[in-house]
């Protein structure tokens, strides 16, 4: 039922998601951040990538422009649509090798150690909200991967959910919803967004290590500035030079376990050993 709701949300969400992490500074935050520690890891300009939840193809039409070749996977079929049209106005079709309609969770189509690295950005893992689908679908997303290969994984974050409940919506503070979120990080949908289980750092963490995966770098995608949209925005647009000192700051911090933590975003940059 909410893998449903899930695809029902981004298939109305449509064209929205392709612009989301180029509609101001502060959601580029999430974009740059993400390719700042792609650049880090990734092999060089060279390799097949799987992009698995991969929606309306942003990263993966990146990184074809980086010499990169792509297999994009999500489980909406007007987000592929989507994509498919970017993918053909970004000239990078040559690249993009297949498009499927699929869930991370179930990557049966995909031989084991496939790929030269996976990235799983967004918060296609967060969507899942059954536990035991989403520790199946880490175990899909590492099988797929080559031996010592990076894989990326992006949840959506429980405290920056929760923080932007009280700048945002505290009138949903007093419903049995926020209390729900806080304790389990499990919503189920209803109020204007997809089912998705909220992320704690540790938990993700966790995650991993217990099956062996190991964890190279976590990192909070908007960090110190979650949920401070206006005030980004402002920044960027009044203030280039700080700007600047503050994207030098976000670099220096983001790897923090407090704006790990606070952030809306994480992400989890792993080895398949």
């Amino acid at each position: 039922m909410t893998e449903k709701l899930v695809r029902k949300y981004y298939s109305e969400y449509g064209e929205r998601e392709w612009k989301r992490l180029r509609r101001d500074a502060y959601h580029k935050l999430e974009f740059d951040t993400t390719m700042h520690f792609i650049g880090k890891y990734l092999p060089k300009r060279k390799g097949l990538v799987l992009d698995a939840g991969g929606g309306p193809g942003r990263y993966t039409i990146e990184l074809a422009k980086l010499g990169y070749e792509l297999i994009l996977l999500d489980l909406s079929s007007d987000m592929l649509e989507i994509a498919k049209r970017h993918i053909r106005k970004s000239g990078v079709q040559k690249r993009v090798k297949q498009i499927i309609q699929g869930s991370i969770d179930d990557l049966s189509v995909f031989r084991d150690e496939t790929f030269d690295a996976v990235i799983c950005l967004g918060g296609p893992l967060s969507h899942i909200v059954d536990h035991a689908r989403r520790e199946k679908a880490i175990d899909e997303l590492m099988r797929v991967a080559k031996k010592d290969s990076p894989v990326f994984i992006s949840v959506i974050g429980r405290f920056g959910v929760l923080v932007n409940e009280l700048i945002r919506l505290p009138e949903e503070i007093e419903l049995d919803l926020f209390p729900r979120i806080r304790d389990t990080g499990d919503y189920y949908g209803g109020y204007g967004f997809a089912p998705c289980h909220f992320y704690l750092p540790e938990e993700l963490r966790k995650s991993f290590e217990n099956k062996g995966i190991q964890v190279l770098e976590m990192a909070g995608l908007e960090g110190l500035a979650s949920g401070h949209a206006k005030e980004t925005n402002r920044l960027t647009r009044k203030q280039p030079k700080a700007w600047k000192t503050w994207w030098e700051t976000h670099l220096k911090t983001c790897t923090n376990v407090t704006p790990v933590g606070i952030s809306e975003h994480f992400m989890a940059i792993c080895r398949k050993s």
